[in-house]
């Protein structure tokens, strides 16, 4: 009997050792649970928390602009730029700008000489005609952004915009407008984006020389009316983050800003364009912040290359400028923002080759263009004029 109890006794202690095991174990598990289930939820609500503040800081996107102002090529040019083939390089006349304009996100220039095709045969000044190797020159500087209204648009009339916009239409990366071959071309919605930032561009000239689109075809030469340009505006600025818009107006050879070109400034400023890029003086003009710093206008760039007389129709502005948007959960701001100039020249010579070349003005001396300094005193006080806060020297240069 007592043999029996013993073990009866040990298997007892054994049984309530396992338990006793078990018993642990199974707490063990629960706390070990539990901790993890409190770091998940802990880690969970810092991710939360941390999804919240990133959501309240606001999201910053910019690109940088740099805008020149006209290809005006003379026969006296493109005859400097004519090879011994028959082909033509303009190239080595931007030599001393493609160091600079190649560095930014978008380069505009605007194309006052259409480029409409050998077969009309390259010509001069009244009707211009261009070869297409000019627009190459400028795609190979870094220019991607391109104005086509200009008053000079018929000069080879339809047949030369068709060969135009056939040029332009081939270029990969390069926003351009002012010229379509069809009304539903003319209407179609365009938007562009670049890092992050929706932009739409137009291109307006409120010249013709007399030479208008044959009637219903309009649209081969996009000139500015107030009812066209709201209509544009007001089909595309829901859609992107910026309007910018080249306008092709005031005028030629006067450094004052016309009341035409005032009034058609703010008009699109009310509309909602931010930035005014204007040409067709051939001479450089001021540049001005309007309707409470919402939109900064350019009222000329003046000539970027040419072949014209007089200093003041030689010297062109480049103008640099940082679009800056700012995006939260309740509202997107895009602002305009760091103008910064630089003016430039052309040069050439005389009697055989003339060797034509654009400087930026920081690059020269009397040996090049005498008394420069005080050329450029004057026009930096004209383009400044309106603007005293306005910043000399580009970033990138």
């Amino acid at each position: 009997m007592v043999v029996r109890k013993v073990g009866k006794l040990k298997l007892r202690v054994k049984v309530i050792t396992v338990c006793i095991i078990l018993c642990f174990i199974v707490i063990a598990l629960l706390c070990f649970s539990n901790f993890s289930l409190f770091h998940s939820n802990k880690n969970f609500r810092d991710n939360v928390e941390k999804s919240e503040q990133e959501e309240k800081i606001p999201k910053k996107y910019s690109f940088d602009l740099l805008m020149v102002g006209d290809a005006l090529i003379h026969s006296a040019i493109y005859e400097d730029a004519k090879n011994s083939d028959g082909s033509y390089n303009f190239k080595p006349m931007l030599e001393y700008i493609k160091p600079i304009s190649s560095n930014y996100d978008l380069a505009y220039y605007n194309q006052e000489t259409i480029l409409g095709g050998k077969d009309l045969s390259y010509s001069n000044y009244p009707l211009f005609n261009s070869p297409d190797e000019v627009g190459e020159a400028f795609i190979d500087a870094g220019f991607n952004l391109v104005s086509l209204a200009t008053n000079h648009t018929m000069d080879k009339g339809e047949k030369g915009v068709i060969h135009s916009v056939n040029y332009w239409t081939r270029q990969k990366d390069v926003v351009w407008d002012g010229q379509r071959l069809s009304g539903e071309e003319r209407e179609k919605i365009r938007t562009y984006e670049c890092n992050g930032i929706k932009y739409a561009f137009f291109s307006y000239t409120t010249w013709t020389n007399g030479l208008e689109t044959p009637e219903g075809k309009e649209y081969l030469n996009n000139v500015y009316s107030a009812e066209k340009a709201k209509k544009d505006i007001e089909n595309v600025k829901d859609k992107v983050d910026i309007i910018i818009v080249a306008m092709h107006w005031g005028t030629e050879y006067s450094t004052e800003v016309s009341n035409d070109q005032v009034t058609i400034a703010n008009y699109l400023s009310s509309l909602g364009v931010q930035l005014i890029i204007g040409s067709h003086p051939h001479v450089v003009e001021p540049i001005e912040y309007i309707n409470n710093g919402k939109t900064l206008v350019i009222y000329s760039l003046g000539n970027f290359i040419s072949d014209q007389v007089g200093i003041e129709r030689l010297t062109g502005l480049m103008m640099e400028v940082t679009i800056n948007k700012m995006e939260t959960e309740e509202e997107s701001v895009v602002t305009v923002d760091s103008p910064r100039a630089e003016l430039i020249y052309t040069t050439s010579n005389y009697g055989g080759k003339r060797n034509f070349k654009v400087y930026p003005y920081s690059m020269l001396d009397n040996s090049i263009l005498l008394n420069y300094q005080s050329y450029y005193d004057e026009y930096k006080s004209i383009v400044s004029s309106k603007y005293s806060q306005l910043t000399w020297g580009l970033s990138r240069s």
